[in-house]
């Protein structure tokens, strides 16, 4: 299906964008319960911010390259529904294995696997979304799915929180067992995701293009989408896990509320990002609509800069008024919301249909590849150095991305 044969007048709205989020809320609501209480959970083990860094950075590597193999293969093949339910699959496959674990391997193995599944669908459940609405709804329809994805994001830590909480007063052997019990919880809506996709979602007709060579059609990608690519690329290289933005927060918090009432109370401020990710997800898409774009997504990777800085100040003046912490999470899911919903957007602008999953195949792969460097540079140099050395790194690279985004044409 080309773009000039999505009816004009279809709603955005359809089975298949809705069915999309619903999943995605379920999946958000199993592996983001896991990213709001890991941190909590490594510090109980001892494990270093280093360690956490590698981790999250492997995992978006891991995630990064799947998702370039997987839109190449979809493209070629025309693949898309049953590769997009196996990755949903995955995630509570890789929950499991963080439950079992005692150590860091393990964990770092589950994140793998989930990341796996998650770069698997990621590129194809985003070409599907495209295919189902008119061109010109493209912003509301991602502003839309990301706001779904983000309900889960919120409803699961909340839960989680509340579980970790209430989970502490049990009888347990080590202060490990109630992040283990929460993570089991957890495989139940990641379960959930794979059925949902499989239930509502129809995948509109692709068709394969067997003669197709991955670097040929790499080579070819339009030249502006390259441009883009570099831009994006040098704004993730400072883009790092929020996982480390809520292990800054625990830091923070700690010597006056205890590591484990700190670890809950960054928890909900993750929640708080994920709030204003979910209330400004659709206003940022018809924002894009309506000014472009690209536009709108240069303000949404200055705003993560501006993060990026207010995280130096904090650990610079060691504050710890929740208050001025929660502010700095409120602009994390801010500039989030434009990312999520408008890289993709500006993506199949540039892109052509017929290769269009082998395009967020390769934004995936740059993402994740500079979010593997990112975190663990953060990680790294917050272990040898200090965390606020860290973070104004960190804001130099999405500084340099966010001009070299603003001075494309």
């Amino acid at each position: 299906m080309t773009e000039g044969s999505v009816a004009p007048k279809r709603s955005w709205l359809n089975r298949t964008v809705f069915g999309a989020g619903l999943t995605s809320a379920l999946g958000d609501f199993c592996y983001e319960t896991t990213t709001v209480i890991l941190p909590g959970f490594l510090a109980v083990l001892g494990v270093p911010a280093a360690a956490l860094g590698i981790i999250e950075g492997a995992a978006d590597a891991i995630s990064s390259f799947t998702k370039m193999a997987a839109g190449y293969i979809a493209d070629k093949f025309g693949h898309r529904k049953a590769l997009v339910i196996a990755g949903y699959a995955l995630t509570p496959a890789g929950q499991a294995l963080i439950a079992l674990a005692a150590g860091w391997p393990l964990i770092l193995l589950g994140r793998v696997v989930s990341w796996f599944g998650k770069g698997l669908r990621g590129p194809l459940r985003d070409a599907i979304i495209v295919q189902a609405v008119a061109p010109e709804t493209r912003g509301r329809a991602f502003g839309f799915h990301r706001a779904m994805d983000t309900v889960g994001a919120i409803a699961g830590p909340l839960l989680g929180v509340a579980l970790l909480g209430w989970a502490q007063h049990l009888p347990w052997d080590n202060e490990a067992d109630p992040f283990r019990f929460v993570f089991w919880l957890t495989l139940i809506p990641g379960i959930l995701a794979a059925v949902s996709f499989l239930v509502f979602v129809r995948d509109p007709e692709h068709s394969p293009n067997p003669a197709m060579r991955l670097f040929t059609t790499l080579r070819d990608m339009p030249a502006r989408f390259r441009r883009y690519l570099a831009a994006v690329g040098l704004f993730g290289l400072g883009d790092f896990s929020h996982a480390l933005l809520i292990l800054a927060a625990t830091q923070l918090l700690t010597p006056s509320l205890g590591v484990v009432e700190a670890a809950q109370l960054a928890g909900l401020l993750y929640v708080v990002r994920n709030a204003v990710q979910v209330i400004a997800s659709y206003p940022v898409g018809a924002l894009a609509d309506r000014f472009g774009a690209r536009n709108v997504l240069v303000g949404g990777y200055a705003l993560g800069t501006v993060m990026a800085i207010l995280m130096v100040a904090a650990f610079a003046l060691r504050e710890e008024n929740i208050v001025i912490l929660a502010v700095i999470f409120a602009i994390a899911g801010l500039y989030m919301a434009v990312q999520e919903a408008l890289e993709a957007t500006v993506t199949a602008e540039m892109v052509p249909n017929s290769i269009l999953a082998t395009g967020y195949g390769a934004l995936g792969t740059v993402n994740g590849t500079a979010k593997f460097f990112s975190s663990s540079m953060v990680g790294l140099v917050w272990t040898i150095a200090a965390p606020q050395f860290a973070f104004a790194a960190a804001a130099i690279f999405m500084l340099a991305g966010t001009f070299m985004l603003l001075r494309m044409r």
